[in-house]
């Protein structure tokens, strides 16, 4: 940690809450390096699910504010004036923009706290610095990309650029408001492309402080721009316009499966997703560490809230262990996590991102039940933070693979555990899904580990660990958890083109 994290991490609830009553900010949309209200005037409210209090307003902006963003966007790419910059100097900006990032570190957790009540630490320990990270990591490949000359005909000189392609549309989750952009803004912006992003209606609030910030980095207005709004107005209308060349989205199943269709029906722009996922933890019975595969498990399922795309939420333990490790993952996971006040650093839950998800989580809850899965800890709200969007951590035993819970993304704090034979076993429930986002498998069999390793259905693999990875890692999945890969150099590739050369020689 620098020092400005462990700074920030000595402070206590009741100094957060005194910074929180002096804190000013604006969420407005941000075009051509300018705040700026919607056309219309409209306006939509943003409320701290942690309190259910309104903490501001934001722009409701619709096409006409697209198409204004769109075209500051296009206007800064024909200039010249970033995707013709010397990489050197794009580089430079960069690099600044990443330490503004950490310089603000307080202002980003603060606001992403408010907009969707995760834990204040893990702003400072994960969503800040690892953002700042993405933006570094980009930086340092803008001069080491490399075209390439052909080995030919001798008449003739053949050699391939790889250029930007122009206006990006960033559409990004509530999840993880900073860290979502960051890992997309990163390829965009260091390939050269213009960018217009649209932060969820949840989490509109840092996004506004990111854009302005690359200005004061040295970027040129026009380059970054941010449109507020809702997703069925703001978001389809940036999907469907003529002038945005490829559209970088993260969220549902069934909105991304959207952008494909408004691909279509506009531009043939190009688009890559990704769409979230149900992804199996399985625990074999000669697992090395049966206490460190529980303490994995538990992070697996409960880290911010369940509200990731890559959570463990299947739990396919081998039935000679399955007992003990249920008890030791209950004693774990009520210890660890008991949801709080998001401005504690001790929290380790907050709360959903909205009464409307702690609404859909608790329905999932309520069809398990029906199901017949057996409830072990959890299922409700917590006591004494009704006032919240909260949901208490909750497992559920015995569940059967056919079961609601065991097929559809909760992105809630709810594990289903599954009995399995097997390897062979697990690897049949764990592919029988649409999603494939992610897996691990626990065990000291190292032929074991690399036949799941290659049979699972999975873009992310981890191997007696969950989670566990670098800028280096590609992160994306097979199957309807999408299309794209994020934060490694084939990010690059989706943000840039080839252009083919081929130089007649001797007249």
């Amino acid at each position: 940690m620098t020092t400005i994290y462990q700074t920030l991490a000595q402070r206590s609830a009741a100094d957060w809450q005194q910074r929180l009553s002096q804190f000013e900010y604006r969420i407005a949309n941000f075009i051509d390096g300018e705040h700026c209200p919607a056309l219309s005037g409209e306006t939509f409210e943003v409320v701290n699910p942690a309190t259910g209090n309104v903490h501001g307003t934001a722009p409701r902006s619709g096409a006409a504010d697209v198409d204004v963003a769109v075209n500051s966007a296009r206007r800064a790419f024909k200039s010249g004036s970033w995707s013709r910059l010397a990489p050197r100097d794009r580089m430079a900006v960069l690099y600044r923009f990443a330490q503004l990032i950490e310089e603000h570190a307080e202002a980003f957790a603060m606001l992403d706290v408010l907009d969707m009540g995760k834990p204040i630490t893990d702003m400072l320990e994960v969503d800040v610095p690892y953002s700042a990270l993405s933006f570094q990591f980009f930086a340092e490949t803008i001069d080491k990309l490399e075209g390439s000359v052909t080995n030919t005909t001798p008449e003739a000189l053949h050699y391939i650029l790889r250029q930007p392609l122009g206006v990006v549309g960033l559409i990004v989750p509530w999840n993880y408001p900073l860290l979502m952009a960051a890992w997309k803004l990163g390829p965009a912006l260091s390939m050269g492309n213009s960018v217009v992003l649209k932060p969820a209606e949840q989490s509109p609030s840092s996004a506004v402080l990111l854009a302005q910030l690359f200005i004061q980095a040295g970027g040129p207005a026009g380059v970054f721009n941010v449109v507020q709004g809702l997703g069925y107005e703001a978001g389809e209308a940036l999907a469907l316009h003529m002038n945005v060349d490829k559209i970088g989205f993260t969220g549902s199943v069934e909105v991304g499966k959207k952008m494909f269709i408004y691909a279509g029906q506009s531009n043939m722009k190009r688009v890559t997703t990704e769409c979230g996922g149900k992804s199996p933890q399985i625990i074999l019975a000669d697992v090395a560490d049966l206490d460190r595969a529980v303490s994995y498990a538990v992070n697996g399922i409960y880290a911010n809230q369940g509200e990731v795309c890559n959570a463990g939420s299947r739990l396919l333990v081998q039935d000679s262990l399955y007992d003990e490790f249920i008890e030791r993952f209950t004693t774990v996971a009520q210890a660890r996590y008991l949801p709080g006040d998001p401005f504690d650093p001790s929290t380790r839950m907050g709360s959903m991102v909205s009464f409307q998800q702690q609404k859909r989580v608790l329905g999932y809850i309520d069809k398990a039940n029906a199901e017949g899965g057996r409830l072990v800890f959890g299922g409700g709200v917590p006591k004494g933070l009704e006032h919240g969007a909260f949901v208490s951590p909750t497992l559920y035993a015995d569940v059967a693979p056919e079961m609601t819970l065991a097929r559809e993304e909760v992105f809630g704090p709810v594990a289903a555990a599954i009995r399995v034979q097997g390897l062979e076993h697990a690897l049949q429930i764990a592919n029988d899904s649409i999603y494939g986002l992610a897996a691990s498998v626990w065990t000291q069999n190292i032929d074991k580990a690399l036949t799941f390793a290659r049979d699972v259905e999975a873009g992310i693999v981890w191997v007696n660990c969950f989670d566990h990875g670098d800028m280096t890692q590609p992160w994306g999945g097979f199957k309807q958890s999408g299309n794209g890969r994020d934060r490694c150099l084939e990010a690059l590739t989706q943000y840039s083109q080839t252009k083919s050369v081929w130089v007649h020689l001797g007249g």
